[in-house]
């Protein structure tokens, strides 16, 4: 497999991470408006960066490197939006991204360890 930019591997971690969290959440009501709402709180960067924070004492070395490399990626961030938060969404969508096309056994047991395992195809 031809080796991508990081930037690449937070673009479709965002992907993946949206799709799993949709997945779930179409079970979860049929009011398009709470459906939306239920979405959105987990696809936020806030609450990426909280994953983020759950996960660092079970990433490998190589993991943490790949989340340093994602956290520090020259990115744009709105004048409201809290950096460092956004930076390290980008980190963990980054991760996301590596082990959906690395490791999909790993990025199931990330789910689990975030408790969110119900969140599978």
């Amino acid at each position: 497999m031809e080796e991508i930019g990081l930037k690449n591997y937070a673009y479709i971690g965002d992907a993946v991470w949206e799709l799993k969290i949709r997945n779930a959440t179409i079970y979860m009501t049929n009011n398009p408006r709470n459906l939306h709402k239920l979405t959105t709180e987990k696809v936020k960067a806030s609450y990426q960066a909280e994953c983020l924070a759950k996960l660092e004492n079970f990433l490998t070395e190589e993991e943490k490197e790949i989340s340093r490399r994602g956290r520090n990626l020259p990115i744009p961030v709105g004048r409201r939006a809290n950096q460092q938060e956004y930076r390290l969404a980008t980190a963990f969508e980054t991760l996301i991204g590596w082990w959906y096309l690395h490791n999909s056994d790993r990025l199931d047991e990330i789910y689990t360890i975030l408790g969110i395992s119900w969140i599978l195809n």
